[in-house]
């Protein structure tokens, strides 16, 4: 949508200046403007199925352990489930790779990197991978021969072996030791070495200095976010895979930055073309059994479109949806036609819940109008 317009008479030049204007919008400032929609049987509906009655022991079914629902930059729904409260920072899981690629696009909109630099100007280990640039990194396209497996398959599971065992202390050098099992930018595969190897790129491209602060001073002050908590290996990397944490209503500062194509009230944070980028699916995917019906790959952010001849993931969401997505359940949808940003954290284990009802119930509860 265009931006709001404000129109000023010059009584001097007799002529009327028409600019858009981002007061004209609503935006958090310490905190959210609060505009709660009334009980509804729609709202009834979404809470039905997001907050079911937990059985905590089982570990089975949806549970959710917090949903917000920013419409329009004001806070119409928000809902919580002990332990977890409105102050409460929650661990994002795979959330964290689409919180880099934020924080990774206010370096790129100050010229400090562009998507075809090798990741080796950047991070060194990756020199014996010279052809894998940041942009194959970005749309998880490395071509490194990593298997992302959780539970289910411990023990071939390159992930686990980097967050908890081998891989643990050092986990960018880790995933930089992996051979090559496809040409770089040829083929899509998952991956949280990827993330974390833009992580160690991302203190290349800053400086050892900047580093340790530089998600917060490039990103999470200028958004108003006091929560952030983001974890560094013992190498001294942010693990941009998995391990930020942040309240619900911080995340949705994230999301409604999204929404509006990177700009913060009257800053220009993130560069158009950067969001565009994080928003336009791998030119190279193609669905697989393994993978259709799953959400489409961008740059570290989740996709609802249409491609190669596959339905869009999520029937019930507009196109042009897009998400931020966590291990279990853990959920950042952005649905700009809508004006609506959602967060959902959860501990879903049983892979029971499902994106398209929970977004098609709230969009029943919330587009405007409802």
């Amino acid at each position: 949508m265009p931006a709001p317009v404000l129109c000023r008479l010059s009584l001097a030049l007799g002529l009327l200046f028409c600019l858009p204007n981002a007061f004209a919008e609503t935006w958090p400032s310490t905190d959210w403007a609060v505009a709660t929609v009334p009980t509804s049987p729609a709202i009834s509906a979404l809470e039905a199925y997001a907050f079911p009655v937990r059985d905590d022991e089982s570990r089975k079914g949806v549970r959710t352990d917090a949903l917000l629902v920013i419409r329009d930059g004001q806070i119409v729904y928000e809902r919580y489930a002990g332990p977890t409260e409105v102050s409460t920072p929650h661990l994002t899981w795979s959330m964290s790779k689409s919180l880099l690629a934020a924080t990774l696009g206010v370096a790129y909109g100050k010229g400090l990197f562009k998507l075809d630099d090798p990741a080796a100007k950047f991070y060194p280990p990756m020199a014996q991978h010279p052809e894998i640039k940041l942009g194959h990194l970005l749309n998880w396209a490395s071509g490194l021969a990593w298997q992302e497996g959780y539970e289910y398959a411990p023990v071939k599971s390159s992930v686990v072996a980097m967050l908890y065992t081998r891989g643990r202390a050092d986990m960018a050098a880790f995933a930089a030791g992996f051979e090559e099992d496809a040409k770089p930018g040829t083929r899509f595969r998952y991956s949280s070495g990827d993330a974390n190897l833009l992580a160690a790129a991302l203190r290349g491209m800053v400086g050892e200095q900047a580093y340790g602060d530089y998600p917060w001073t490039a990103l999470f002050e200028p958004l108003g976010i006091t929560s952030a908590v983001w974890e560094r290996d013992a190498a001294g990397t942010f693990v941009g895979s998995s391990y930020s944490y942040l309240t619900a209503r911080d995340l949705a500062r994230v999301g409604l930055l999204m929404e509006r194509d990177g700009r913060w009230g009257e800053q220009q944070l993130l560069p158009k073309a950067w969001v565009d980028f994080n928003r336009t699916p791998f030119a190279n995917y193609q669905p697989s059994e393994e993978t259709r019906g799953d959400a489409v790959p961008g740059g570290q952010w989740w996709l609802n479109m249409p491609v190669a001849g596959s339905a869009k993931p999520w029937a019930d969401a507009p196109d042009s949806t897009f998400a931020a997505l966590g291990h279990w359940g853990q959920a950042l949808y952005v649905l700009p036609e809508e004006k609506l940003v959602i967060v959902r954290y959860a501990d879903d284990r049983d892979k029971t819940y499902s994106h398209n009802q929970l977004l098609k119930l709230a969009q029943a509860a919330f587009q405007e109008g409802k």
